[in-house]
């Protein structure tokens, strides 16, 4: 390897490492005053000249001219015969500067040189990376995808860094292939044996936050704040927003004309249903909000037990609850109470196209019967409106028997 060589490849280092050039420099005459040190020894008459930018490198050695029979140290002096070798009118007490060539080192000193450095500015360059994004948790950031695999997908950023987004934190309906361009959210940034993780999330809940902030100007201005959001992404959103401006409707913004605002962030999180709710204190209106589309006719409120006891018309329980649960569940974390939805009982006959309980008593036990009558269920529609886990957790029933019992109103309404 000749000193061209060495030099191309600090230029490289340079061009494709997002190194600050101060450091760049410190790193390359840390590893230059090794290769002199073990060489000379002493290295405080050596000068390296470094430029980053060009990718040049020079080593000088200064050395006082003295009198050829006075050379006591050779690395800090050089006799008056020899200096004029290097110029010819140099006098005694002047100083010299020579330059060392790279190959003077010997070439397995230079590979050395080399290893040491691409191992030294490969820690900074992990080091920049950490610290580049360690200040920007939250941040939405664009990626490319590089590799996809099982559990998660490599992407790089405009610099090449590297950042990784784990199939926990993808939507379930994303598809990514390598080159497709990729929005997500920084939500973690961690050093692992001194390597940086970037962890993006398309699932978190402060994705769907700065995607609001940066389609709703009135977010960003600070006039409306979100107060909170709960997710089960690629499904349902639920965000309370409040508006500091009595003229600005906080909803009404969000959502803009037409859904014109809404419209685009839907499209990003997979068709994510997002309701905006106007913020209360009042924890019964949050409710009746929280449970919209549905219309609330009363509900009891425990605060010891944290829990709330909604009442609803017959045709509102499934509205309530939502597909797979979904509905419910997120009000619950919404308001942090745990909800109970019950049909109302009021004294009207049942419709006709619903099917009193009492009526499966052939196959169904009456003790099974009696636990779905304690927790307001006395048709097959109002029971099948409820989940599996809704319909475990309220009862004593085991989740096998709830399934048998599905089937067997399930069957009454088929065909």
């Amino acid at each position: 390897m000749n000193s061209l060589d060495l030099i191309d490849s600090f230029s490289e280092f340079k061009q494709m490492k997002n190194i600050d050039r101060n450091n760049m420099m410190k790193v390359l005459e840390d590893v230059f005053r090794t290769l002199l040190r073990k060489k000379y020894g002493d290295v405080d008459n050596f000068d390296i000249v470094v430029n980053t930018e060009k990718g040049d490198l020079e080593i000088w050695h200064k050395r006082e001219i003295v009198e050829d029979d006075a050379v006591e140290n050779p690395i800090t002096q050089i006799g008056i015969t020899e200096a004029r070798k290097i110029e010819e009118d140099f006098d005694i007490g002047e100083e010299t500067y020579e330059k060392i060539e790279l190959e003077s080192f010997g070439r397995r000193s230079v590979l050395a040189a080399r290893q040491t450095l691409a191992s030294r500015v490969g820690d900074l360059e992990k080091d920049e990376v950490y610290k580049k994004y360690k200040d920007r948790i939250g941040e939405v950031v664009s990626a490319e995808v590089y590799q996809v695999w099982k559990k998660e997908i490599l992407m790089l950023d405009e610099e090449g860094n590297e950042l990784l987004m784990p199939k926990t934190e993808q939507i379930r309906a994303d598809f990514f292939k390598k080159g497709d361009n990729v929005r997500a959210v920084i939500k973690n940034v961690e050093l692992r044996n001194n390597t940086p993780y970037i962890i993006l999330s398309r699932t978190d809940p402060s994705f769907l936050a700065k995607l609001l902030e940066a389609e709703v100007p009135e977010i960003f201005d600070g006039l409306i704040t979100i107060k909170n959001i709960v997710r089960e992404p690629g499904e349902k959103a639920k965000v309370v927003v409040e508006s500091f401006d009595d003229r600005i409707d906080p909803v009404g913004a969000c959502v803009g004309v037409k859904g014109s605002r809404i419209h685009g962030i839907v499209r990003e999180l997979k068709n994510e249903n997002i309701d905006i709710i106007n913020h209360t204190n009042n924890l019964s209106l949050m409710v009746q909000r929280a449970l919209a589309p549905s219309k609330v006719n009363s509900m009891d409120i425990d605060q010891e037990k944290k829990r709330i006891s909604v009442y609803l018309d017959a045709d509102q329980v499934s509205l309530a609850i939502g597909k797979r649960g979904v509905n419910i569940k997120l009000a619950s974390k919404l308001v942090g109470f745990e909800i109970d939805v019950y049909r109302e009982q009021d004294g009207e006959d049942i419709e006709e196209e619903d099917i009193e309980l009492d009526e499966f008593a052939d196959e169904i036990e009456g003790w099974m019967l009696d636990e779905l009558k304690k927790i307001g269920c006395d048709t097959a529609k109002s029971v099948l409106a409820l989940s599996d886990d809704e319909l475990v957790r309220r009862t004593d029933l085991e989740e096998e028997t709830i399934k048998d019992i599905r089937k067997i109103l399930e069957s009454e309404f088929q065909g």
